[in-house]
């Protein structure tokens, strides 16, 4: 499909409504579309197909989040090949890479390329790229962009050496790829998202500190809760709504004296607790609930 026709199906399937005609559309994209970053740039398809990625209907959001997933291995791979043939790319020996599925990156722990040093670097715009390493550490290049993003998240506002930050990066990718049973699977990829949003926060240095000092380890990390991740100002400002709430449900309940004017029908003693609503309409006496403080018997009359 050239450039008119993609432009042309994604018009229809923004125009459909029912789940069948939107499958069709989606599939005819799927087989039709041989995806390259220009063309998918200059159709903008990727971002129309992206919009039923939480579509209700399971084979519609599966298909979207398949194709989303192929067509960026494609561009990666379409971006690999443009480096190599410029020459701008590490060549890369027979030992340089392991299958995805063995668990364990190339190189070893992951160490910068050759030429970076562990000297401080300066807070600013850092990733892989701008501080020269290397994160094509395995086969599988979404595990690599996994171990990309995380370091750039870390990154943030930091001038830790490259090799330290791309250790943690590593362990952490490494762990939730564990987590996962040694699968790049929808959850690896949600896992994934999640944590480097968290780490991304600029408002949540202390989360980026707490991991590259390593009073948090990457085991442990991936096992946070996001309330336990968010940053102290908001666990500060939840910790006080809480407060407030439970301060609202206590002021909100109903005052009770005790006196003997009434009897229990029960037990017939007399210590007896009360409070009163209105339960009826404004011209109508209130109702009187009352509470046997000596066998809990509970009676009303109006």
């Amino acid at each position: 499909m050239d450039a008119k026709e993609i432009k042309s199906t994604i018009s229809n399937l923004e125009k459909a409504s029912d789940d069948a005609t939107i499958l069709k559309l989606l599939n005819i994209l799927s087989d039709g579309v041989q995806p390259t970053e220009k063309l998918l740039r200059e159709t903008k398809v990727g971002v129309a197909v992206n919009k039923y990625r939480s579509h209700s209907n399971g084979e519609i959001n599966s298909l979207v989040k398949k194709m989303i997933r192929n067509w960026r291995e494609s561009v990666q791979n379409e971006k690999k090949k443009k480096g190599s043939n410029g020459g701008n790319a590490s060549p890369t020996g027979p030992n340089d890479s392991k299958s995805a599925g063995s668990g364990s990156p190339t190189g070893g722990s992951g160490s910068p390329a050759a030429g970076s040093t562990d000297s401080k670097f300066h807070r600013g715009n850092r990733n892989p790229k701008t501080d020269g390493v290397r994160t094509e550490l395995y086969d599988n290049t979404t595990r690599n962009a996994s171990v990309s993003a995380l370091y750039t998240a870390l990154a943030i506002e930091r001038d830790d050496a490259p090799s330290h930050i791309i250790s943690i990066a590593t362990a952490i990718e490494s762990e939730v790829f564990k987590s996962e049973y040694s699968a790049v699977n929808d959850s690896y990829r949600n896992k994934l998202r999640t944590f480097t949003m968290n780490l991304r926060n600029k408002k949540n240095p202390e989360l980026r500190e707490r991991l590259l000092s390593k009073a948090i380890s990457p085991s442990a990390f991936i096992k946070m809760t996001p309330s336990e991740m968010a940053p102290e100002a908001l666990k500060k400002e939840i910790e006080k709504l809480h407060k407030q709430n439970l301060f609202d449900a206590q002021g909100a309940t109903e005052k009770r004296a005790v006196t003997d004017r009434f009897t229990c029908g029960k037990c017939k003693h007399k210590k007896v607790s009360y409070y009163q609503m209105q339960t009826r309409s404004a011209d109508e006496p209130l109702t009187t609930f009352c509470t046997c403080e000596n066998c809990g018997n509970r009676w009303k009359f109006s």
